[in-house]
């Protein structure tokens, strides 16, 4: 009898470790099936950061493009451009139109014409994740209307212009707890400083800054010699013209690193090239190192902790040579100059279309 009870509870322990374990492998299940969903997305604005976030999208698996509004652009004409890119070239895989439908590598997405975002429907599309790239959108209050049309969270393209919170990944990312529906991924040139500084006030404690970013061409620009009240070197020729202007690139990544309010600003040069941009950052330290150290430093982060956010170079590169590089911040080792232990100005590589566009699909994924 004691060997028969004894059998029995071993049986008993055996059955309930069985049932444990299924109930495990159910859960997990459940989970990986979870995970394994495309997350579905949207696009509202298709302008040179809509279809490069578009395209990011196409190639990713764990996204889903399901809508773009795209104001008044026609599909086919959304197709053309879509296709050729004078800087990050052709698209990969195929592009093709049906009616209102854009057929990206044989998925059908809806597109729409709708100056009011709210009457796009983006939640019947399965679009739950929206990125705002037509910068008009950059306020709570107004971007409410993407939410209206039935979107959960809506991502900025560009700098919030209200309290939204920004996030810059590689930097801050970890502060989003999901109670925010409004979330800006900053700058293009925020994106391309704030890692670098980051991983040098982590390790040197920056006491103040000044940047300066000389920056491709933008669409805000005027090909030739124009008009602007607001900004007069602002209306010449962007073709032609090395033009000093003003950012708050500097300003915003105090946003994400608060502990460096006060102590950095900085400005701009707009150059006329037409993609990648290079920060130049002149600081002070309070811990004494070399500038041997700081290459090091660097590069163990963009290997580890920072990688995909934070690179490292030291080959003798040009602009040309970082035209759709998908990191956010290119640390140039061989630029870089030290005047002593505490001085020191460094220099960083940012493709300010295709790296900042990657860096969208990312926040989106993360707030996701």
């Amino acid at each position: 009898m004691k060997l028969f009870g004894a059998l029995l509870l071993v049986g008993q322990a055996a059955a309930f470790s069985n049932f444990q374990g299924a109930k495990v492998q159910h859960r997990m299940s459940a989970r990986d099936a979870k995970l394994s969903m495309a997350t579905g997305m949207g696009v509202n604005g298709f302008g040179r950061i809509g279809r490069l976030v578009t395209r990011i999208m196409m190639d990713d698996p764990d996204v889903e493009c399901n809508a773009i509004n795209a104001g008044s652009a026609t599909t086919d004409y959304m197709a053309y451009q879509y296709k050729y890119d004078s800087i990050h070239g052709i698209a990969k895989g195929t592009v093709e139109v049906d009616g209102d439908f854009l057929v990206i590598n044989g998925k059908k997405i809806p597109t729409t014409r709708c100056r009011d975002p709210s009457e796009v429907g983006w939640g019947t599309k399965g679009a739950e994740y929206v990125c705002e790239s037509t910068g008009v959108f950059l306020t709570k209050e107004k971007a409410q209307a993407i939410i209206d049309g039935g979107a959960k969270k809506v991502i900025y393209s560009a700098p919030a212009k209200d309290d939204s919170q920004t996030i810059v990944m590689g930097v801050n990312q970890g502060e989003y707890d999901g109670s925010e529906d409004f979330i800006s991924c900053a700058s293009c040139t925020t994106n391309g400083l704030a890692p670098m500084v980051k991983a040098i006030h982590d390790e040197y404690d920056i006491q103040e800054a000044l940047m300066t970013t000389v920056h491709a061409m933008t669409a805000t620009q005027a090909v030739v010699d124009s008009s602007s009240r607001k900004d007069w070197r602002g209306g010449r020729a962007a073709s032609g013209n090395i033009i000093p202007s003003s950012t708050g690139a500097a300003k915003a990544v105090t946003k994400v690193i608060p502990s460096l309010q006060g102590k950095l600003t900085g400005m701009a040069f707009r150059v006329p090239t037409i993609d990648v941009s290079v920060v130049d950052l002149t600081c002070k330290l309070g811990k004494a190192t070399t500038y041997e150290e700081i290459c090091a430093m660097i590069k163990a982060k963009s290997e580890g902790e920072m990688k995909g956010f934070l690179g490292y170079c030291d080959e003798p590169l040009v602009s040309t040579d970082f035209e759709s590089d998908p990191r956010s911040s290119i640390f140039d080792a061989g630029a870089g100059i030290m005047l002593n232990p505490n001085f020191v100005k460094l220099v960083a590589w940012y493709d300010n279309e295709w790296g900042y566009s990657c860096r969208v699909v990312d926040l989106m994924k993360t707030v996701a």
